[in-house]
């Protein structure tokens, strides 16, 4: 026997009372260079039979089941008990093998046939030995040089080494049917059979590769033993819950050391077996080998062992160190998989492929999610890792997007690695182990309030970046700031808003303090352009049908996840942060983020109860009448025009008891503030008609009446009836305002409106040829309306009166004034919509007609226009004007220096240009628009949005300079701003030029009230007073300053 043979380990079968061993002959027969070796062992004979039987085994075959030539063996279908032993020494001859190789297929035989318990530890200590025994002789073996016996030799020993993984295997699955706990040799014996064998499964994976010949074979015994060790460690622990559950603690509230000994010993077989199987998953996943059933197994017992071991476990096993090893494998093949896209320049990929190249990443993400599920506070200390990867995901899916050719890899993004990798931050937000402080600080870390970092260069904003520019090259620190990546937080923080239904109350309250966040994000030139333009791949449920994967536009995905969001916030604390949000930029300057804002208000009246609105309403009410009780300046009309029109939106959705509040409030305050109201909220289009019946009856009527009688005041001169300033000629213009608005959005008949208006607008030309200061202003103001007013009735333009009209629209309009009145300029929107409707009056092609001629001068002057706005206008007047006007000669109503006439390229007249853009202008307004993202696109809209930020910008800073000028210059220069008393005489002198002008205001009324002749004396009086009215204001003014 060789030195190391050990006894053999079982006993006799019951029935097998007699063995023995005929003989073990080693014959070396030399037979072309080559030797073999013939064992022969004579079986147990069986009680049913006096034969012996004989069983011819191959030890070895090649690749495709042929035999080895010239070597057949015959071994025992049982063991024997005497004679065999196995062979433990270090010595690598071939009869040792073949007699460790004949011994371990007995003992596997007879371990499949009977499950004895009493074998158990025998069967431990001879799979040790075994697995040891062939781990140092792997590396020895596959490192032989010498071809001829060696291989002979490595042939023999590639089958010791199956059967002793197959060995280790069943005798696995011994230990799980009888887990040995409390008896602490056995306990050892075992703990050393687990190490060893994971340590042989370790050393064959390692070498895969060189062990070709039968690596099929080798991986299939290599799982088996893999699911055991995983399912031993299961059984250990649901042996420790039986106990635990029928075993109670002292009166100490200690437990007894035995428990103690078993709880340890179950926490550091756990403890190895993890470590093991995440440094196999290593292993399998960096390997050049393919070992994806390796990686499955390793990856997949990481998370049953942790799931197994609780807290526990994960105080033991470092699984940040885990959770980071798989976010470093899902980000290298991720990087990988994107470089193979980005070198397929036009060639597309389709979508077989690209779902099956990010299925890897998309694994490596699944286990990271749940075994982040089963100790988050574990791991919350790698947040920033966690987030980049989520974010990289996130930047790579919006900008695959903006890729033709790449389309398909944007859906596979989506569809399999974005629910993911959010699941990651999900799992975060949501868990209880998590403290609130720690989920705000990971919101704030990821969506960070500082400015992202600019562009090297003015000209990198005007181009649309590549999908792959700067992904995967940030650092982990300076990550959020990092321009490249603000798409993908804009992209990831709607995710966030989509799922907020699934998230809790301190998650959505940290989401909730982001939304300022998101809204200044807007504002950026790359994220501007692409939600005007681009579609993104997203998922959306239907009535009646599976969630499915469909392109959207960006705006559109944006509005629904923010709807989706204000839903969930409202029943939550968060609502106050959220409701002061959307009032916060209720009149917000940058028009995108105005517009969307006032989305969510539509959205919240269309859904919100009767008295949610009311209030609502009341409350934008009482804010518009303060913003109208200030002094007018033109920003505040713009504000003023902004608030009417937010209100009249609102008002839109709202329903009718809600309109008929606001109509009230309105109607029923007499203050001048409630007048500049009324008039702004009909300019912005309040809904008439939504009103109930009666208070419909009294509103036309009050607009219809109120015309009239102004004109009818007014028919042959503007009178004034007091000072007027610059809100009370807003007010003496109502009535004009009023109807205008109304007949521009069809809320009263335009048969109310007869000819008195055209003379009306005659008696405002001509008042305004005389007119000066404040005055002329409110004839302007007066003639665009009555313009507006005439276009929307058409039935005037057939009236004998609109000739007249027209020729003193013509010598107001000249070319010499035109150029001189800068006024007029506001007059030029409505008169090129009124000069389109001229096409309804019959007009006589006459050379010497002073209408026609007329009409080519103003036409002339339109098209003459630079301004991009009023070019859009005239063209626009003019191209309507041509379709439905009988005249034939149009040619004439286009000067030789009309606005389109010139060529860009040389700034010369071209003949035949102007018509040729014309048409291309009118085809571009009927055609149907289709939003298409280009190079080109993308270039003018990051232009726009940079002209946008700069306004943003400038307000947000003037409002800074504002509310702190005064403690800077008191820390600087007290002795200039320091705020002095006036002498009283001062003070009252002001107050009584203010009294005494009201006085004389007063009675200048009552002077035209009485004395109806006295017009010329009333004007003059009333021009000295609005001098006077300029300069009592200067003075209060200047009074307050000092």
């Amino acid at each position: 026997m060789c030195k190391g043979a050990v006894d053999p380990p079982w006993p006799s079968p019951t029935g097998c009372d007699q063995a023995s061993v005929l003989g073990l002959h080693n014959k070396r027969h030399w037979h072309s260079g080559t030797w073999f070796v013939k064992l022969v062992v004579l079986s147990l004979q069986d009680r049913s039979s006096n034969q012996g039987r004989r069983k011819t085994v191959p030890i070895y075959k090649r690749k495709g089941g042929r035999r080895w030539r010239g070597r057949s063996y015959v071994v025992p279908t049982l063991p024997m008990t005497g004679g065999a032993r196995w062979c433990g020494s270090f010595c690598v001859d071939l009869p040792h093998h073949l007699s460790n190789v004949s011994f371990l297929q007995c003992q596997l035989a007879l371990l499949d046939t009977y499950h004895v318990p009493d074998m158990l530890a025998d069967s431990l200590s001879l799979s040790t030995k075994a697995s040891l025994c062939c781990r140092k002789h792997l590396e020895m073996t596959l490192s032989s040089s010498e071809e001829s016996q060696e291989e002979e030799h490595a042939n023999i020993f590639f089958q010791l080494l199956l059967d002793c993984l197959s060995f280790s295997a069943s005798s696995f699955l011994g230990l799980i049917g009888s887990p040995v706990l409390g008896e602490k040799v056995l306990m050892l014996t075992a703990e050393k059979f687990v190490v060893e064998q994971l340590y042989l499964v370790k050393a064959s994976i390692l070498d895969i590769k060189r062990i070709n010949s039968i690596a099929s074979e080798v991986m299939k015994s290599v799982q088996e033993v893999l699911n055991s060790s995983v399912k031993l460690c299961k059984t250990y622990a649901q042996v420790l819950k039986s106990e635990a559950d029928g075993m109670t603690a002292d009166k100490n509230g200690t437990i007894d050391g035995e428990r103690l000994d078993n709880v340890n010993y179950v926490g550091k077989l756990l403890t190895f077996t993890t470590d093991f199987m995440y440094e196999l998953g290593i292993i399998a996943a960096t390997a050049d080998a393919n070992l994806v059933t390796i990686l499955n197994i390793s990856w997949k017992g990481v998370v049953a062992l942790l799931q197994l071991g609780n807290e526990g476990l994960a105080a033991k096993v470092n699984v940040a160190d885990i959770i980071l090893s798989l976010i470093s494998l899902a980000t290298g093949s991720l990087k990988h998989t994107a470089e193979s896209w980005s070198s397929k320049c036009k060639e597309g990929v389709t979508v077989n492929e690209a779902k099956r190249s990010v299925l890897p990443v998309k694994f490596y993400l699944i286990n990271a999610v749940r075994i982040l599920s089963q100790c988050p506070c574990k791991v919350s200390t790698i947040y920033k890792d966690i987030t980049q990867c989520v974010l990289m995901i996130s930047t790579l899916g919006i900008s695959l997007s903006r890729e033709p050719h790449l389309k398909a890899s944007s859906e596979a993004l989506v569809e399999f690695l974005e629910p993911t990798s959010c699941c990651l931050l999900h799992t975060l937000l949501i868990s209880d182990e998590v403290e609130q402080e720690t989920k705000f600080k990971i919101l704030n870390w990821l969506f960070t309030d500082e400015k992202h970092s600019s562009y090297a260069s003015p000209g990198e904003a005007n181009r649309s970046p590549t999908f792959m520019e700067g992904v995967f090259t940030l650092n982990c620190d300076n990550m959020p700031r990092e321009r490249a990546l603000i798409l993908g937080q804009v992209s990831l923080f709607l995710n966030l808003l989509r799922s907020s239904p699934d998230l809790k109350e301190d998650g959505i309250i940290g989401i909730s303090q982001k939304l300022e966040w998101f809204f200044h994000c807007l504002i950026d030139e790359d994220v501007y352009s692409s939600i005007l333009v681009l579609k993104i791949p997203v998922f959306l449920s239907r009535a009646g049908s599976s969630p499915g994967l469909v392109w959207q536009c960006l705006f559109s995905s944006l509005l629904l996840a923010l709807k989706v969001f204000v839903v969930v916030a409202s029943p939550s604390v968060a609502w106050g942060n959220v409701e002061f949000f959307l009032l916060e930029n209720f009149l917000h300057p940058h028009f995108l983020i105005w517009e969307i804002n006032m989305e969510l208000w539509r959205f919240m009246v269309r859904g919100a109860g009767l008295e949610m609105v009311n209030d609502i309403m009341c409350k934008l009410c009482s804010l518009f009448k303060l913003m109208a009780s200030f002094r007018p300046f033109p920003a505040n009309i713009c504000a003023l025009r902004k608030m009417a029109r937010s209100i009249c939106m609102l008002l839109s959705n709202a329903t009718q008891p809600s309109i008929d509040q606001v109509y009230c409030f309105i109607s029923d305050d007499r203050s001048p503030a409630a007048c500049i109201m009324y008039v702004a909220l009909l300019m912005e289009g309040f809904p008439l008609k939504s009103l109930s019946d009666g208070l419909k009856k009294h509103a036309i009527h009050r607009i219809i009446s109120s015309y009239h009688s102004f004109i009818e005041k007014n028919e042959k001169k503007l009178q004034v009836d007091g000072p007027s300033r610059s809100f009370d000629s807003n007010i003496l213009c109502a009535p004009v305002y009023a109807i205008s608005s109304a007949l521009q959005y069809h809320q009263v008949n335009s048969a109310d409106v007869n000819e008195k208006t055209l003379k009306f607008m005659i008696t405002i030309i001509n008042g305004y040829k005389g007119a000066t200061g404040v005055l002329k202003e409110a004839y302007c103001k007066l003639l665009s309306k009555s313009l507006a007013i005439v276009s929307n009735a058409k039935h005037l333009y057939a009236s004998d009166v609109m000739q007249e009209v027209i020729l003193e629209l013509q010598t107001l309009f000249g070319t010499k004034n035109i150029a001189s009145d800068v006024l007029l300029d506001h007059c030029k929107p409505d008169l090129s919509f009124f000069m389109a409707g001229l096409a309804r009056m019959d007009i006589k092609e006459d050379e010497g007609s002073t209408i026609y001629s007329a009409l080519w001068d103003m036409y002339g002057m339109l098209l003459r226009e630079r301004h991009w706005a009023n070019i859009h206008l005239a063209i626009s007047a003019f191209g309507y004007f041509a379709a439905r006007t009988s005249c034939n000669q149009l040619w004439r109503f286009v000067p030789q220096d009309a606005a389109l006439s010139f060529d860009p390229n040389t700034g010369n007249v071209t003949d035949d240009r102007f018509m040729s853009e014309l048409k291309a202008f009118l085809d571009k307004e009927g055609a149907l628009l289709v939003v298409t993202p280009s190079t080109e696109q993308y270039a003018i809209l990051v232009k726009e949005a940079l002209i946008l930020k700069e306004t943003v910008d400038k307000i947000s800073n003037i409002k800074l300079r504002d509310s702190s000028p005064d403690i800077m210059e008191i820390d600087s220069e007290s002795h200039v701003t320091k705020k002095r008393k006036l002498p009283d005489g001062i003070s009252e002198g002001v107050v009584l030029l203010q009294s005494g002008l009201k006085v004389m205001g007063d009675g200048l009324a009552q002077l035209q009230q009485q004395q109806h002749g006295s017009h010329d004396l009333h004007e003059k009086f009333s021009t000295q007073l609005l001098r006077l009215e300029d300069v009592i204001y200067h003075l209060v003014g200047l009074a307050g300053d000092v």
